[in-house]
Formats: structure tokens, sequence, C-alpha cells
């Protein structure tokens, strides 16, 4: 059977949606039609059934919550219809049950409107991918059974289904993983990430990691949790009953006995239901999310969307997010009658498997200057220090070197110093073999992004590096951060971000393995998910899909508009409905009335927290 196109869906899945309201409706008009016809005990008739079928489930659903030991607000919606029922004001309850009905399906409608951008994400993720096999073959095998080292061919218009290396040439459309809609060029022997689209001719890829820990997986599983959470300012709803259930069955029960009607009880109860309070704040925090990962920021829940609207501080390692994160081999120096071509080969070896963004600069010289690279055995990484691995027989290490250095590799180390390099060392149990020279430009936009996460609201940015104090500060310097964290282990940028944690709401962006103790300290910790640093990634409240710094500035501003409009609505319809509670206890407000108006109010504040949809954000809707 062929499947049903997707307008068909979305036009089934609409009428579903709204077919509960739109019964209700049905028979609070039919039995307005009916009561001037002289037929006002059908229309009571008609009225009644439509309380009673509000009624029934929402009673039911009390109860099951009273049995698991949770109170929420839900009590009053039920007191109100069980109330107009015992008073015959029937259409007052059935204008009560009309309103539940809407805000849950402008709830729903909103829930499906603001999370259609996930929903992509996860409807894109590659299910298959083609093999190539061992006789030159070309195999379709499930994503789940590559794996590293494999060599697949992407074809035209095929979603790349694992992190990898180019054989070829390729043409790629990176704007559902970056945000950005032009078509890019890849070089053979280029990283790309999982996720994209191949716009060109059919190319080779040599996958580097398995699907389940490639970037595109990563930003799935962020998805699947940003449409599976609730805000927190959802569960607060259930925290504000514990005050609000209670004094609204005691204006009610005041209202009765001062006047000794009852009707005035059932009013206050018409006009208290918290709509405002359950549905616009979810709204509001859920078209937040769906903003953000438009820009290419998915953040993990609606609580890292309200804690990052809330930040004043940001912690950001220096590699990667204010530098170009594509550093380049300067030079190479190695020890007497050394070979650097050989110093290189091994170094670039040994890194193939690693993720870091050096790593790829080494592998990137090595394939420029068409060097034969050899797959390593045994590799360790420790994070922050560097790869090990054999290589033909050689145990080689790449990274810091920690024991005294030769006269040549001091000569090297100056060097590097003067000129604002990187040094990677390349060294084997004897002793060093030599240094690659590395240097790492800031970005030309590096300052105009720190000067928009001041505007966003950040009031301190701190960077954060391994790097030698002198290359820190110059970095630091040209972008204008207020402080610099120089030689810092990944334990000492944990504990960094503790002590800012414990002063002021701490956000910290990282781009590697190195990263993740710092980025689980944070109240939000953000991942540069586009060099595939899953280990960060899987600590993270949120990830970058881009290589750049400058959409944590949109998520930030868009997360503070969200959470305002959030509280505004909450407080704007608690408000009149506080209100409306007094003019009904007084007398002032019949049930009719305070059923139309709480519906008023309803819709108002829902239609309220969609604005969280636009606006807040000088980026690009």
């Amino acid at each position: 059977m062929r499947p049903q196109p997707e307008a068909s869906r979305r036009r089934r899945g609409s009428w579903w949606l709204w077919t509960p309201l739109t019964g209700l409706t049905l028979l609070v008009l039919a039995g307005a039609a009916v009561r001037p016809a002289g037929l006002p005990g059908v229309a009571d008739a008609l009225w009644a059934v439509a309380t009673l079928a509000a009624l029934l489930p929402a009673a039911v659903a009390v109860l099951r919550d009273l049995l698991r030991r949770r109170f929420g607000v839900d009590v009053i919606a039920v007191l109100a219809l069980g109330g107009a029922l015992v008073v015959g004001e029937y259409l007052a309850g059935a204008v009560v049950a009309v309103m539940l009905a809407t805000g849950r399906t402008l709830e729903a409608y909103a829930q499906r409107r603001a999370t259609r951008d996930l929903r992509a994400l996860l409807e894109r993720a590659p299910r298959t991918a083609r093999r190539r096999t061992a006789e030159g073959a070309v195999e379709e095998v499930p994503v789940d059974r590559v794996a590293a080292g494999d060599r697949l061919l992407v074809g035209p218009g095929d979603v790349v289904a694992v992190d990898g290396v180019t054989e070829s040439a390729a043409t790629l459309d990176e704007s559902v993983v970056t945000g950005e809609s032009r078509l890019v060029e890849r070089a053979a022997g280029a990283r790309v990430a999982s996720g994209v689209v191949n716009a060109g001719a059919a190319f080779g890829l040599r996958a580097t990691e398995s699907a389940e820990r490639s970037t595109y997986a990563g930003i799935v599983r962020l998805a699947e949790e940003a449409t599976a959470r609730r805000a927190p300012t959802v569960r607060l709803a259930d925290r504000y009953a514990a005050a609000f259930v209670p004094f609204t069955l005691a204006l009610a029960g005041l209202g009765w006995v001062l006047s000794g009607d009852f009707l005035r009880a059932v009013a206050v109860l018409v006009v208290a239901t918290p709509c405002p309070l359950l549905l616009a704040t979810p709204i509001a925090i859920v078209s937040g999310l769906s903003r953000v990962a438009r820009r290419g920021v998915l953040v993990r829940d609606g609580g890292s969307l309200e804690v990052l609207g809330r930040a004043r501080t940001l912690l950001v390692d220096k590699t990667g997010t204010l530098t170009a994160g594509r550093p380049r081999v300067a030079d190479i120096v190695v020890a007497p009658g050394g070979d650097p071509d050989e110093v290189l080969r091994l170094a670039a070896s040994v890194e193939q498997l690693s993720s870091h963004v050096l790593a790829a600069a080494l592998v990137r010289a090595a394939g420029e200057r068409g060097l034969r690279l050899v797959t390593p055995a045994e590799v360790t990484e420790e994070p922050g220090r560097g790869v090990g691995g054999r290589v033909d027989g050689r145990r080689v290490r790449v990274g810091q070197f920690a024991g005294e250095l030769p006269q040549w590799a001091e000569r090297a180390s100056r060097r590097a110093g003067a000129a604002g390099h990187s040094l990677v060392w390349v060294a084997e149990v004897t002793g060093p073999l030599g240094a690659v020279l590395l240097e790492d430009p800031v970005r030309p936009d590096a300052r105009r992004t720190v000067a928009r996460l001041r505007a966003a609201g950040l009031t301190r940015i701190v960077m954060v590096t391994g790097d030698r104090p002198e290359d820190a500060r110059r970095v630091a310097d040209a972008v204008g951060v207020d402080d610099v964290l120089a030689r810092c282990t990944p334990q000492e940028k944990a504990t960094r971000v503790r002590a800012e944690a414990g002063r002021a709401v701490t956000v910290m962006v990282g781009d590697g393995v190195n990263d993740a103790p710092a980025l689980a300290e944070a109240q939000v910790g953000v991942a540069m998910g586009a060099t595939g640093a899953t280990a960060s990634a899987d600590v993270a409240d949120a990830v970058l899909s881009v290589d750049r710094l400058d959409p944590l500035a949109d998520a930030v501003e868009v997360a503070r508009y969200s959470r305002r409009i959030a509280v505004q609505s909450a407080t704007v319809g608690m408000g009149l409905a506080l209100l409306a509670m007094g003019f009904a206890a007084a007398g002032r407000l019949p049930p009719v009335a305070g059923a139309f108006l709480q519906e008023g109010i309803d819709v108002l504040v829902i239609l309220n927290a969609l604005r969280a949809l636009r606006g807040g954000s000088r980026g690009p809707a």
C-alpha cells in the first residue's frame, strides 16, 4: 500500500485535533438555536450533555492524579463543571467545557507548530547506507551496521549517514545541520558530518564513527528529548496549585457563606479555571525550542532553555570557538637527522581517529603532501594531553611532552612561543622525534560575536584553554573577553566552571572530549557538535550544529524572549482570573458571564504565548 502524502496526513491529523472542540461547540450552538424556539428543556439537555462530556474524562484524570499523590489545578475545572450541573447552570457548564476543549486544542496546535522543526530533524534521520564490500560491490545496510573504517558510497541526494572523511571532492547541502543555505565544496580528505545532503555527484566516504556516535545521531537524540520533555514552567503549575486551589476554594466558600447563595461559589470556580498557567507557559517555551533549532542550536529540553534565558556568565574554550577552528601546519621541526615528512606521517596516522581539530589539521597536511597513512593500533587518548598508538611497529605519542626537552626542542618551543603558534610534540619512548607548529587564526567575526553575546545579556565572558598564557592572552585581547585561564587541564576547567556557577547562572561552551567534565558542571553546557565531539554532546544541555559561536547569541536572545513571554502570559492571565474571581464572589459576575470571560482570557494569553514563535532575536527568523 502506498503511503499517504504528507499533506493528507497533516489534514487528517488536524481534523482529529479539532474534533472534540467541534462536537462541544455544536452542542452549545444547537442549544442556543432551539431555546428561542420555545424549547428551553431541549437546550438545557444539550448543554448538560456537553458539560458531562467534559466532566467525566476530567474527573477520571484528577482521580488518577490523586491516586498517584499528585494534586493539580485541574481539580478546579472538575468542581466548576460539577457545580454548574448541581445548580442547573447548564450553559455556564457547557461554555466551561468548550473553554477546556479550546485550551487543549490550542495547546496541541501550538505544540505541533512549535516542534515541527525538531520533528523534521527526526524524520530526516538516515536509516540505511551504501557500503562497499571487500570485492568492490556496493550493498545497502542499516546504518547501525556501519562501523568506523567502513568505505561508503554517498549517492546524489543521499543524507550522509555517519561522520567520515571524503575520498573524493563533494558538493554538500549542510543547511539542515548548520542552518546555512548555500552549497559547500569539500575536497578529498575533508571531514564531513552526518546529516548533510549530497548535492552533487556520488562520492566515496570513509567512516570515522559509527552511526550511534556520529554528529547527527547526537542531534537527533537531543531533538527527541526536546520534544518529549516538559518545561519546568509547566511543572510549576502543580506547585502553584498548592496555594491557588485552597485560595480558590476559600474564596468560593466565603462568597457562599456571606451571601447564602451557592451560585456565587460556582461562579468563582468557573472563572478560576487556570488555563493560562497550564497552557501559555509550555507553548512559549516549546516555541523557543523550535526557533533556536532553526538557528542551528539544539537545546535538550525546555528547562535548559529557561535556564539559558537567565544566564549571566559564559566560559568558552579557545580552539574552534574564538579561533577559526581549522588550524593549519605552519612548520615542522625535527630532531637532528630527522625527516619532517616522516614525523608528520607518524603524527597524522596516530591522529586519524581523533575528532580534535588539531588532529584534523595534521591529517589534512599529510594529505596535501601525499603521505601514505596507515591505520594505528592500540590507540589511546588522554583528554587534554594527547593520543598514543602503534604505527608500523613503533609506539608513537602525539600531544604534550612531559619530559626534559633536548636543546633543539627548547629552541623549537621558544620559536613557537614568539610566533604565537601551537606546538604538538611527536615522540617515541626514547624522546621527541619532532614538533609540529600549528597556527589557528582568530575568527574575523569573533570580536563582533563577543559583543553580541554581551548585548544578549551575558555580563561576564571568560576564555579557558589548555594553551600557553602568551597565546591565550593574544586571543583574549583580540576578541575582548573579561578574563582568561590558560594551561588549563580538564579538571581545572571543571573547577573554574563550578566556581563561576556558584556566583551566577553559567554557560560553558566546549568542542572536545576534554571539555566534557566542564560542560557537566555548568548550568547550561553547550557542545560544538559540528566537529563530531560526541563525548561533549552527550553531557551537554545544548549542541551548536555549526562550528561558530554566533548562533549561541541568537539562542540566548530567543531564550530570554521566550521566558519573558511565558512569565508575562501566566502573570497577566492569572491576574485577570483573580480579578474576575473577586467580582464573582461579590455577586457581580454570574456563572455564564464568567465562563465567557474566562474563555476570552484563555484565548488572549495563548495567542500572546504564540508570539514566542517570532521576535526576540536580531538574527533571521
